[in-house]
């Protein structure tokens, strides 16, 4: 799901400029909060798995049970460990991982059938009134 165009997205955005206003900023803000403890998480799967950062050379099922396999025992490890090395270090990354993902234009991939396309707009129109609603 993209986030809305012609609105702030970056966390830095709202940051310096204060709070989100309308209902795109507040979907906007949240859709940027998520992805960047999204791409937090990957983060620490690929430090914790090196196997994660070189997978081209597989299919895509064999890809996609990698990951699987590594989000299991990530969640095992995390569930019988007290502390975890890997998740403190990322905890205080938010600033350093959106600075280094700040150049890339969140992802509007065209590859999906217009059907699709407007189920997810209208799926986004929701959670941005109920977000907005909220505020």
């Amino acid at each position: 799901m993209a986030p809305y165009r012609n609105a702030r997205y970056w966390l830095n955005d709202f940051r310096s400029g204060g709070r989100a206003n309308t209902k795109d900023e507040v979907f906007n803000q949240c859709h940027s909060r998520l992805r960047n403890i999204i791409e937090r998480a990957f983060g620490v799967l690929k430090a914790r798995f090196p196997i994660l950062k070189r997978m081209s050379s597989y299919s895509f099922d064999t890809r996609r049970r990698i990951v699987l396999a590594c989000f299991a025992l990530h969640n095992f490890l995390r569930k019988t460990s007290i502390s975890d090395e890997l998740f403190s270090q990322y905890d205080d990354e938010e600033v350093q991982l959106e600075n280094s993902i700040q150049n890339q234009t969140p992802s509007t991939d065209n590859s999906f059938r217009a059907s699709e396309q407007l189920f997810m707009q209208g799926l986004r129109e929701q959670i941005a009134n109920q977000l907005f609603s909220n505020t």
